[in-house]
């Protein structure tokens, strides 16, 4: 029997990353679900200091409305020359949620005068899975790189054209899916939840 999971999120590339991971884990017998998928019902605004607070209450607020599993991620870049802003305001830094071009703009505007040693950044993920009898599990994953000087590549979202992971010359928009997934932020939070989404299947 299937047993459906719901990510609270609408962006179909993190339903599909979700997918890819548990496939490549070989855990069967869960359906990932999202929030397009489900009624509507009132969303807590993201008002968390931390990623793992907005994560929470995202999947809290999932699992209590629909009575299935919830999944839900915060995310963002905190970048070291901003003292880890943008943090969990990553997704509005510009005003505007979700305009990534804005977003990636004003970072770049923002860095424009740091020289290259020192453009240093993480991408952070904390992911909850929040079950319909208040289990609660959180798990953080982060994935440090450097930020460049122009947008690279158009795969991936986000700040993925300007982050290139590690030392490397490419950006995360550069990557093909899977190497995103064995690598990123994301990728590894969702990592630390298979054991209990494994348990979810069995």
């Amino acid at each position: 029997m299937t047993r459906r999971v719901l990510l609270a999120s609408r962006n179909a590339k993190k339903l599909n990353e979700l997918r890819r991971i548990l496939d490549e884990a070989g855990i069967a017998g869960l359906e990932i679900v999202g929030l397009d998928d489900v009624p509507e019902y009132p969303e807590a605004p993201e008002t968390g200091a931390t990623f793992e607070e907005n994560a929470l209450a995202k999947a809290r607020d999932g699992a209590q409305a629909t009575g299935l599993p919830c999944i839900a991620d915060d995310s963002g870049i905190a970048v070291d020359a901003l003292n880890g802003m943008p943090g969990v305001l990553s997704a509005r830094w510009a005003g505007r949620h979700g305009d990534d071009a804005a977003n990636n703009a004003l970072l770049l505007a923002q860095l424009s005068d740091v020289p290259d040693d020192r453009r240093g950044a993480h991408f952070v993920s904390a992911c909850a899975l929040v079950l319909p009898d208040g289990a609660e599990t959180v798990v953080r994953g982060e994935w440090p790189g450097t930020i460049g000087r122009a947008p690279q590549g158009d795969g991936g979202f986000g700040y993925d054209p300007l982050f290139h992971p590690g030392d490397g010359d490419h950006s995360a928009a550069q990557l093909t899916p899977a190497q995103k997934d064995a690598a990123s932020h994301r990728g590894r939070a969702l990592a630390e939840l298979l054991p209990a989404l494994s348990r979810l299947a069995d």
